[in-house]
């Protein structure tokens, strides 16, 4: 079984997250997408971030009607910090069939040498990253960041969308529309909770 773990805040969850799931499922010939909530988030210490049972509740409501998005609360479960490399060893002692790949963006790859563990995790998955536009850095390039790194990166590609959760918050704040950005159902939610309201 071909494993997408596809970790983040989501918050909320937007359009562009649905297109690199559905893309990292068809392009890596994933049998399931593992949608994956941040608990206590480490890189997000400088803001706060919105309840973790709001986020699932979000992320819930725009994986419903793919069969082969499902989410995960083994992030939310955990105590203290959350780090991408024990999610996926927790991951592999639940489902120690599975084939992992940690789905992420090319700046996050760029990024990984400052994460936790980064060598334990490109051991424990696959990483499936997100092609940005203009050139991929070359396998000396990712080398550089990580001995080891380029003979475990597969590329998705991905038509460019910048959609920020930060000026989807803000438009919240300000009652704007969420259409189109947000799955239907999250952008109910978001106001039947009154999530983003201005204080």
């Amino acid at each position: 079984m071909r494993l997408g773990v596809f970790g983040g805040t989501f918050d909320p969850p937007h359009i562009a997250h649905q297109l690199l799931a559905e893309q990292a499922r068809e392009q890596l010939q994933l049998d399931t997408v593992l949608w994956v909530p941040a608990g206590d988030p480490w890189r997000k210490g400088e803001r706060d971030v919105t309840p973790a049972a709001d986020r699932v509740a979000m992320v819930e409501r725009t994986v419903e009607g793919n069969q082969a998005f499902e989410v995960s609360r083994v992030e939310i479960e955990r105590e203290g910090p959350t780090y991408s490399v024990e999610t996926l060893a927790a991951l592999r002692s639940e489902r120690p069939d599975a084939e992992p790949f940690f789905l992420l963006g090319a700046d996050a790859l760029a990024d990984l040498p400052n994460w936790r563990e980064p060598q334990r995790l490109i051991e424990l998955a696959t990483l499936g990253v997100a092609a940005r536009d203009g050139p991929r850095p070359g396998d000396g390039e990712i080398e550089a960041l990580l001995p080891g790194l380029s003979r475990r990166v597969a590329w998705i590609e991905l038509p460019r969308l910048d959609i920020s959760a930060t000026e989807l918050r803000r438009r919240a704040s300000e009652g704007r529309s969420l259409r189109y950005f947000v799955a239907p159902a999250v952008e109910a939610y978001i106001r039947e909770q009154g999530l983003y309201s201005a204080p």
